[in-house]
């Protein structure tokens, strides 16, 4: 059954009279080369378990299920779950839950599924709620390889921009924090039904198993980088001073310059090792004056 097919979705459509909910942000894919693309570069091991969000009618679970060890695959939309039961049927490494991965505890909810080997996560995400899913994956703890994701390719710019780029923001430098992030591929939106007004983009992240830099205090390394984008037009002193109003802006600026840094620098310039050094000294500055 090639669930990329024109025809077969529309007569699937028909037959589970299922429509199309732009509350969930839902495009299906109808290039089955894409979906084979985007399974191919979910993980670099057969013996990988595979968490899939968002699998829609199925043609990507397909694709993973013949590719990986198992999948389990968490699916919002409760009218789609009878459709998936007949599009995967056949496979007995699948598991669908119909589930909000943002209300998801996904520590209780995977473990059944996922024993002590390697889990890498395969999604194509609503353009509307990426950051949240995607946070959400990076902040959860579970010990995943790889997080595939096909996303608005503005967003796939931010996401793998450099420090001192247009692009790069807050959400680069905490995503730097976990992993590092690549474009794959871009997927043109005549790929999709229906199409959305945007292309997208496969990125693949790379979770580090051992962090490269390590904050004294995560919180503070968070509030650290949200506060120097908050205000981004402002130098890294002054966004900083509203981010954190027990310090004086004095203390800040000693801070910056003390980690090597000119007292005019903007909160885009620097990296993750960067911004881990600065909200060391942050974190230290905070601490004393509550002692």
């Amino acid at each position: 059954m090639n669930l990329c097919d024109v025809k077969t979705i529309k007569h699937i459509m028909s037959v589970f009279d299922i429509k199309f909910r732009k509350e969930f942000g839902q495009n299906f894919l109808i290039n089955r080369s894409v979906v084979e693309d985007i399974a191919d570069n979910c993980a670099d091991s057969v013996e990988t378990s595979i968490l899939e969000i968002g699998p829609g009618i199925g043609p990507l679970t397909t694709e993973l299920a013949l590719r990986y060890k198992s999948v389990v695959a968490l699916e919002i939309d409760h009218g789609l779950i009878s459709v998936l039961k007949y599009t995967l049927g056949e496979f007995t490494n699948v598991t669908v839950i119909n589930e909000d991965v943002m209300k998801a505890n996904l520590d209780d909810l995977l473990k059944p599924y996922f024993d002590a080997g390697r889990v890498s996560v395969c999604a194509n995400l609503p353009y509307y709620i990426t950051t949240p899913i995607l946070m959400k994956l990076l902040e959860c703890g579970l010990p995943f390889d790889y997080i595939t994701i096909m996303i608005q390719s503005e967003v796939a710019d931010r996401l793998c921009a450099s420090a001192g780029s247009g692009d790069y923001g807050a959400i680069t430098a905490v995503l730097s924090y976990y992993g590092v992030a690549e474009k794959l591929f871009t997927v043109s939106a005549g790929n999709f039904m229906p199409a959305p007004k945007v292309n997208s983009t496969v990125v693949r992240i790379k979770l580090h198993k051992n962090k490269p830099y390590v904050p004294k205090d995560e919180k503070a390394l968070f509030r650290t980088i949200k506060g120097a984008f908050e205000q981004r037009r402002k130098t890294l002193p002054n966004a900083l001073a509203a981010a954190f109003g027990e310090l004086s802006k004095e203390e800040i600026t000693d801070a910056i310059v003390s980690c090597g840094h000119k007292p005019d620098i903007r909160g885009e310039k620097l990296g993750i090792a960067e911004f881990v050094q600065l909200s060391d000294k942050l974190y230290e500055l905070v601490k004393n004056k509550e002692n």
